[in-house]
């Protein structure tokens, strides 16, 4: 697509000298007075203006100029302007740069001047077009398997990164269905393990009886039915990664041996008096409240600070701004292409009321409403009925906040036209009756994203497909 350059320019003789100025790799529009002016701009969504201070009704003067640069700068904030001015005419042009023009150009006309002013100014917008893809590659969640763009999962995530490479024991709380085996598996990935094993362990799934040789291995003949040795999970994982899902549910009786391997790195296997070394670095995770545990003597406090290091708090879904409807719209697309109705989109009603609905089961349950959503749906369309969700359900939380009220308007209404719009930029500006420009400001603001599939496509992964 060829670059656009706008030229408001009242004298039709200069209007088709500085057309000539340019390559045929622009796009070239001109207009002569405000009105043509911001219909262009709303019209071809120009990267850079050129701006003669001198239009009518003031063509001797620059107060029209001056009101047509403050009308470009309001709705297109990234448009690049340059103003053109006379000679002599050095105070306005200063006044002009600072109000927000990009740069100035002097009359007489110079078309090699021209070019390279109009071409640096065309530069610049491309480098902080791509500063802005980078910022938002930045503020996603680049971590395999988790979709997120709210700042407190971001934290998260950018905490994670920085422990990742270290060995520290870390432990990750938060409720059900919030994704910590994904976190404890990103943890292995990202360090220098990633080699390695990954061996996971339910602590709460295992019989208490089967879960010190489970996770300890025994010796041929230690018990009726131990026909041969056997390694257990931390011997599985020697090198990589030992990750125990709720360690809150582990029984006291196993509790001073995993301690006692915690400080020796060593393994004792059942019906053995021959210990083994180990090297495994340790994640846990529960969503029970540890120090409650403690409280009521049913977990060590010795144990806990050995296996908190590092301790990560994943956030409920309710409780990630706006979380809810980027992690559902990833899996309408991933979960429609597995079951055979790609290109499904939600309505309104269904955007409102993943928006607002509180997800007591997080991640997991919008997986499993999703799924019988895409079966019931009818056509293309999923809807709240789809989704067995009251699409007039009330916001969890009233507020009389202006900002916060006006925020949350201008969030809902770009999603609504992105989703209606195909995630085409440009329509969905229109229906919103803004530039391009501008709609690219705004999800910047509040980190929505601007196509489908929320990852880059070497991240694209399905949140929730492993289980807590």
């Amino acid at each position: 697509m060829n670059r656009r350059l706008l030229i408001i320019e009242d004298d039709p003789g200069l209007q088709s000298q500085m057309r000539w100025c340019f390559s045929q790799d622009l796009d070239v529009a001109v207009a002569s007075d405000r009105d043509s002016a911001l219909t262009a701009l709303r019209r071809i969504e120009p990267e850079v203006v050129t701006l003669d201070l001198g239009l009518p009704p003031d063509p001797g003067g620059a107060s029209e100029g001056f009101g047509v640069l403050e009308e470009i700068l309001r709705l297109s904030p990234m448009t690049k302007v340059i103003v053109v001015t006379g000679r002599e005419d050095k105070e306005n042009a200063v006044r002009a740069i600072g109000m927000g023009a990009c740069d100035f150009y002097q009359k007489p006309l110079d078309a090699d001047i021209l070019a390279f002013v109009v071409n640096r100014a065309f530069r610049i917008a491309e480098l902080e077009r791509e500063n802005r893809e980078l910022a938002r590659h930045r503020n996603s969640a680049n971590i395999k398997g988790i979709v997120a763009a709210s700042p407190q999962m971001l934290a998260i995530c950018r905490t994670l990164e920085k422990v990742a490479p270290s060995d520290v024991t870390t432990l990750i709380t938060g409720e059900t269905g919030t994704g910590k085996e994904l976190l404890a598996q990103a943890l292995h990935d990202l360090s220098s393990r990633a080699c390695k094993p990954f061996a996971a362990i339910n602590c709460a799934a295992i019989p208490e009886n089967l879960l010190e040789s489970e996770l300890f291995g025994f010796e041929k003949g230690s018990f009726t039915g131990a026909t041969q040795s056997k390694k257990g999970k931390i011997e599985s994982a020697n090198g990589g990664t030992l990750f125990l899902d709720e360690i809150g549910d582990m029984p006291m009786s196993l509790q001073a041996k995993l301690l006692r391997f915690l400080q020796e790195r060593v393994v004792d296997r059942v019906g053995s008096v021959k210990p083994v070394p180990v090297d495994v670095r340790v994640v846990c995770a529960t969503h029970r409240d540890v120090r409650q545990l403690i409280d009521s003597g049913t977990f060590r406090e010795d144990l806990y600070y050995r296996i908190s290091e590092i301790t990560l708090e994943v956030p409920a879904v309710r409780n990630r701004d706006g979380d809810a409807l980027v992690i559902a719209q990833s899996l309408l697309k991933s979960l429609g292409k597995q079951m055979d109705r790609p290109n499904l989109t939600f309505t309104e009603d269904a955007i409102n009321a993943i928006t607002h609905y509180a997800w007591p089961g997080n991640v997991r349950e919008i997986i499993n409403k999703l799924k019988r959503a895409i079966i019931m749906a009818e056509g293309k369309r999923v809807s709240a009925a789809d989704l067995s969700l009251d699409p007039g359900i009330a916001p969890l939380q009233n507020s009389l906040n202006l900002r916060q009220i006006r925020e949350s308007a201008e969030r809902h209404a770009i999603n609504q036209a992105l989703q209606a719009s195909g995630f085409n930029m440009a329509k969905a500006a229109r229906l919103l009756g803004i530039t391009r420009p501008t709609i690219y400001s705004l999800t910047d603001k509040y980190n929505i994203e601007t196509s489908e599939d929320p990852m880059p496509a070497s991240l694209r992964h399905l949140e929730g497909t492993r289980n807590d």
